[in-house]
């Protein structure tokens, strides 16, 4: 028995000791990779498994405007691009509660990135705080939020489109004009950037009045309905600013229906290619001129797979834009026109 329980310390001594050496190995190689990490500045991300589906939820604000059905096309493409990627859109038809319900809806699905264009800034703030909170990366674009609720914006500068807007205003005017403002809708920002970036430089100008300033909400049909109104209270008009090219081209069709298109200068923002874009409508002389907004859709997918493969993007991303004239329409037409296969 003496034998047999001696027999028995050994083995039990053989174990404790198998196991806490094993223990202190795996909390050395622990310890090993902590300091790593450390050493490395930020943790370790792990790659996606060849062939694993990314769900991605993309909320847009409308599928109305064709500068927004443009962008939808241009991620879609890019999502067909990549097989591990599964692209779902939702449309907010320009209504801030709808918006926030798709939100909360792709929050549900559990999607592993969310990528928004928020209607506007303030409703839609919390609710992408919400879900960027959860740990789902988020891709914002063209609009931006009361605060940077994400991990990448991608637009360009509205501002700077503005002021580029007022500068070629007064230039084309010569220092003298009556001109209308179309706005887009209130409460986003692009809308407020355009708009202050133009006033930053024609408010300076005394011979330049903005007489009527009016919502067009960046739909066609909205903003002809608000310049016939505006033609008729108004006789002298030289020119109006609209914040996108639709708006633009509703003025125009309501100054062609009272016979005086031909009097007033049209400028807008957007410059899409194809025979019913922005630079097309410069080539028939129906504007003047337009900025080029990229549609950022394809950016926005390109960056969202960076973000899924864990590898570091800047926080903010400026696209760049530029001013389409007649001198230089076709040339941007081309450009900018999708290639028919």
């Amino acid at each position: 028995m003496t034998r047999h329980r001696c027999l028995l310390v050994w083995v039990v001594a053989l174990l404790v000791v198998g196991v806490f050496s094993g223990c202190g190995q795996k909390s050395a190689e622990k310890e090993q990779r902590t300091q790593a990490i450390q050493k490395q500045g930020k943790p370790e991300q792990a790659q996606p498994a060849k062939g694993q589906k990314f769900l991605i939820g993309f909320s847009q604000c409308n599928f109305a405007e064709p500068w927004r059905q443009a962008m939808n096309q241009a991620a879609i493409q890019e999502a067909k691009n990549n097989p591990q990627i599964e692209l779902v859109l939702s449309d907010a038809q320009q209504d801030d509660s709808k918006q926030i319900a798709d939100v909360e809806n792709f929050l549900r699905q559990k999607v592993d990135l969310l990528i928004i264009s928020p209607n506007t800034a303030a409703p839609l703030t919390p609710i992408v705080k919400k879900v960027h909170d959860s740990g789902i990366p988020v891709i914002c674009l063209d609009r931006d939020l009361l605060s940077p609720e994400y991990d990448v914006f991608i637009g360009a500068n509205n501002f700077t489109i503005g002021e580029a807007a007022g500068k070629y205003v007064v230039e084309l005017l010569n220092g003298q004009g009556r001109v209308v403002e179309l706005m887009g809708l209130l409460g986003s920002p692009p809308a407020k950037d355009r708009s202050d970036g133009f006033h930053s430089v024609v408010d300076g100008v005394a011979g330049i009045e903005v007489i009527h300033k009016a919502e067009g909400k960046w739909l066609l049909s909205e903003a002809r309905v608000r310049m016939e109104e505006i033609l008729r209270a108004q006789p002298e008009i030289d020119l109006v600013y609209a914040h996108n090219d639709p708006m633009a081209v509703g003025a125009y069709k309501a100054a062609q229906d009272m016979g005086r298109e031909k009097n007033i200068f049209f400028i807008g923002i957007d410059a899409l290619g194809g025979e019913e874009g922005g630079v097309k409508k410069v080539m028939d002389g129906v504007l003047t001129s337009t900025f080029w907004y990229p549609t950022c859709g394809q950016e926005a997918v390109q960056v969202a797979w960076k973000i899924l493969n864990g590898e570091e993007v800047e926080p903010r991303i400026e696209l760049p834009t530029a001013q389409i004239l007649k001198e230089n329409a076709q040339e941007w037409f081309e450009r900018l026109t999708p290639k028919t296969e």
